[in-house]
């Protein structure tokens, strides 16, 4: 008889926590799962899920400008805003219900509250504490905090997902995933953007080249890009609000909108006290098993802030339940994580930039590809997809490929097998394609880009 009321105790019913907690419960552990807000975290309620729902939603309207080199002839046509909202709420209910189910089917006892871990063996949720042999906090992440005046008015992707009515301007502070994903979600559904980020060049950490082509796509589209400027403050006014800029300008608008970073949900959660390591930026200090420097308090997903990827987290509760309660030791690899842009047109990646390639390797070959895609050629879209491989010359190894363009995350998927294999440039070349599909360009690419002289 154990001395504890459960085996496992899992703070956070997002897709780690959940995933941890179920296959843990399916080895034979008594588990308990605590969550303060909704079943299925970041991902399902304010990130992934309805993202790309949004991004759907917005795509449309080059679907009906399309559709005429097509022959069709579309009518008068308008959005609802407040129809999409409350569709989009009734999926991520249904989500919610099938996480919940996915805990109590598996055994798991689910508790509604904030948890707070009190000691190594002790968690506190409102006034009543449970002891575990084993804690796991999962909380995930949270919108970076405003350090400017005015930040009050200022909303994060928690807000934009339900607000009451839809903004005739935007103007969105980052150039990360988010931002540029709400740029185009914005701007599809009729608003006039503007995206502001403090660098040169945003989506900092993509290749290059992919990076660049984005912003030429997002320009063309018609949304302002305004690099190397940050927010100073933001005023309320009677028509709305006034952004004032680093650079002395100043943008008024209905709407404003912070996507600077997501920060490990730590606050509130009683780790320092009980002597659990943070870093400097609030992330849980973990090994490879995900063990803290509290040997009975593990953690993983976005609050230690290796990749903030919802995959990643599922990968990092399998593990973890493997490793502690089916007696098999498993860590994840984290090296060749594809990861998908839902920005318009989207982003598929997967192994290392150019930069990082020659970084790493030195003598590498270049392969581009730069085209139109068969659709765009009836429908008059002058829309460019990109498809780039980095190939390491002393091996012939694959390190990288990125693509932006339609159906880019659907192909890169594939495409993150074959560099998870190990696959070589020859291996690509003797691999047939499908005609006709931009896919094909990944195995036609003979040519690699001329080197400059030095």
């Amino acid at each position: 008889m154990s001395d504890f009321d459960y085996d496992l105790f899992v703070i956070g019913a997002g897709s780690g926590g959940v995933r941890a907690a179920r296959f843990s419960a399916g080895f034979g552990a008594s588990v308990a799962v605590a969550e303060d807000l909704h079943m299925g975290g970041t991902c399902v309620n304010v990130g992934c899920i309805p993202k790309k729902l949004f991004v759907y939603a917005a795509h449309y309207h080059e679907d009906f400008e399309d559709a005429a080199g097509f022959g069709w002839t579309v009518g008068p046509r308008a959005h609802n805003w407040r129809t999409l909202v409350e569709n989009k709420d009734k999926e991520i209910s249904r989500l919610n219900g099938i996480y919940q189910r996915l805990l109590e089917n598996s055994g798991c006892e689910v508790i509604n509250g904030r948890a707070t871990v009190v000691d190594a063996h002790t968690v506190a949720v409102g006034d009543k504490t449970y002891t575990a042999e084993r804690i796991l906090v999962a909380a995930g992440s949270w919108p970076t905090d405003l350090s400017y005046e005015g930040g009050e008015h200022v909303i994060t992707s928690n807000e934009a997902f339900y607000l009451d009515e839809f903004p005739q301007h935007v103007v969105i502070e980052g150039g990360g995933y988010i931002a540029v994903e709400f740029a185009g979600i914005f701007h599809g559904l009729g608003a006039e953007v503007t995206l502001v980020y403090r660098g040169p060049m945003f989506m900092r950490g993509f290749d290059d080249d992919i990076r660049e082509h984005l912003a030429g796509e997002m320009d063309t589209q018609g949304i302002n890009l305004k690099f190397n400027t940050t927010f100073e403050r933001v005023e309320k006014t009677d028509e709305g609000y006034r952004v004032h800029l680093s650079d002395g300008s100043a943008l008024d608008t209905d709407c404003v909108m912070s996507a600077i970073g997501r920060r490990p949900k730590v606050t509130g959660l009683g780790l320092e006290e009980a002597g659990v390591a943070l870093k400097e930026n609030g992330a849980i200090v973990v090994d490879d098993h995900f063990q803290t420097s509290v040997p009975s308090i593990y953690a993983i997903g976005d609050i230690i802030d290796r990749f903030q990827l919802t995959p990643v987290a599922l990968a990092e509760g399998t593990a973890l339940a493997k490793t502690l309660y089916n007696d098999t030791p498993t860590t994840v690899d984290y090296e060749n994580i594809a990861t998908a842009v839902f920005s318009q047109p989207p982003i598929g990646t997967v192994g290392l930039s150019e930069a990082e390639a020659r970084a790493e390797y030195g003598a590498v070959s270049v392969f581009k590809s730069s085209f139109r895609a068969l659709k765009n050629t009836l429908s008059g879209r002058a829309e460019q997809t990109l498809m780039k491989m980095i190939v390491d010359k002393k091996s012939d190894r694959v390190v990288g490929v990125h693509m932006i363009g339609p159906d880019s995350g659907e192909i890169i998927q594939g495409i993150a097998i074959a560099l998870k294999a190990g696959a070589t440039k020859a291996v690509f070349d003797s691999t047939i394609g499908i005609h006709p599909t931009s896919a094909e360009e990944f195995v036609t690419m003979r040519e690699p880009v001329a080197e400059a002289a030095e």
